[in-house]
């Protein structure tokens, strides 16, 4: 093992953190390679900097016009297009995002985290965490409703084993007391969760109230002495429509809750900036008994898994991201704008499936946020109705492991919404009636 993984080793190993490390977790590291000594040379080479693997003049990179061009004139300069992000990213971005964290909540003030690392996406920062904290064998607590991109990276990338609970309880809310009893029976004395709010694909996000319950929940598993690191799949974060759904991240309240509790936060500019091609996300780290050291060894530990898997993220999206914050003249007036139509469509999709509720062909799941919606099929066979409604009608929806069917509002046009799922109700009818 790499001197300086086992250096970051012993830093972690009085931490929650370090029990969770799998072997690839344990034999990462950022090395004092290229990358590192790069960096070193633009604070010190101020006469040559022969260090890295970008071709300049005058100070600036190459380019190709016909690609420069395609840019806005006398808004981003050459280097903030074509040269290399840092490959934590941009720290004026890191800057910016930890800044809007504590603005979206709250409750994260006065507590210790990590200055978020830009990854290539949210995908791409779950999957880093999966690489480095889960192994094979390992059971991974999720809600039985899940992206599906959950078992391609946890089970068959790291080869650990889903541990399932409903998603729902008896009252139609976040089962709270089935999440405790599946952390309560994984084997061991780690245990790992993650938690998507706004849900894909439900489209559900836990009131205030049961933000509190899952916490509190978490926190007792923690007293009994188990370990638990939770990850929070901020995917579609800010996108609330009612009135009593939690508006902060678990993480703002899990990130001092308990010293045996290992909080991650994964999310992205793709969906709260409204820039999915730019495939730019964040991580975050926190726990109650965290040191600077500890947070330290971790980003370390994440920046060999950046420069080992992307080398660093993409430069121009970080670059404009950085000035629309800071400078964009309807930064907030665009976002609001969008935050006012996906809620538009959320009450007419909301309103349409009420006129269906004496039918029993098919049962929304509940849902109150993001950009989708559900139904449960009843065991009959969502891929038959996916089929029967684009080959029939024309209209695509995704089948989701079977069972559930899951709408996409956020891509429909308000005008077609409530014709949308008058026509699933009346394809299922037809198949299975």
């Amino acid at each position: 093992m790499n001197i300086l993984a086992e250096e970051l080793n012993k830093t972690l190993s009085d931490s929650v953190a370090y029990g969770f490390l799998s072997p690839v977790g344990r034999r990462m590291y950022f090395p004092k390679g290229i990358v590192a000594q790069s960096d070193e040379a633009k604070e010190k080479a101020k006469k040559y900097n022969a260090t890295v693997g970008l071709a300049t003049r005058k100070g600036a990179p190459f380019y190709l016009s016909d690609i420069y061009s395609l840019f806005r004139e006398d808004t981003l300069k050459p280097a903030e297009i074509f040269s290399y992000a840092p490959g934590g990213g941009d720290k004026t971005l890191r800057a910016l995002w930890k800044d809007g964290l504590l603005e979206k909540n709250p409750s994260l003030r006065g507590k210790k985290f990590s200055l978020p690392l830009v990854t290539g996406g949210l995908t791409h920062a779950i999957s880093m965490v999966a690489q480095l904290f889960a192994s094979e064998g390992d059971e991974i607590v999720c809600p039985d409703l899940f992206w599906d991109n959950y078992d391609l990276i946890f089970r068959d990338l790291v080869g650990a084993e889903p541990h399932l609970f409903p998603f729902y309880g008896e009252d139609g809310g976040f089962n709270v007391s089935g999440m405790k009893e599946a952390l309560l029976s994984v084997k061991g004395d780690y245990a790992r969760i993650i938690l998507n709010f706004p849900n894909n694909p439900t489209g559900y996000t836990p009131s205030e109230t049961e933000a509190r319950e899952i916490v509190d929940a978490l926190v007792s598993v923690a007293d009994t002495g188990k370990k638990i690191m939770v990850i929070s799949d901020d995917a579609y974060f800010g996108l609330f429509f009612e009135e009593s759904t939690e508006k902060e991240s678990l993480f703002s309240f899990l990130a001092d809750a308990h010293e045996n509790i290992f909080a991650v936060k994964g999310d992205a500019a793709t969906k709260e900036e409204m820039v999915w091609g730019f495939r730019v996300g964040f991580l975050t780290y926190a726990s109650k008994g965290f040191t600077d050291a500890h947070i330290d060894a971790l980003t370390k530990k994440t920046l060999g898994m950046i420069r080992c898997t992307v080398s660093n993220c993409d430069r121009p999206g970080q670059s404009m991201i950085v000035k629309a914050m800071q400078n964009g003249l309807h930064y907030n007036e665009d976002k609001a704008a969008v935050f006012t139509e996906m809620k538009k469509r959320y009450e007419i999709v909301h309103k349409a499936v009420s006129k269906h509720a004496s039918e029993s062909v098919l049962t929304p799941y509940r849902f109150n946020s993001g950009y989708f919606m559900a139904f449960d099929t009843h065991g009959r066979d969502a891929e038959e109705l996916r089929t029967y409604l684009l080959d029939k009608y024309q209209i695509g929806v995704i089948n989701i492991m079977g069972s559930t069917l899951r709408l996409a509002y956020c891509s429909v046009e308000p005008e077609g919404l409530e014709e949308l799922v008058d026509t699933v109700y009346k394809a299922a009818g037809e198949i299975w009636n």
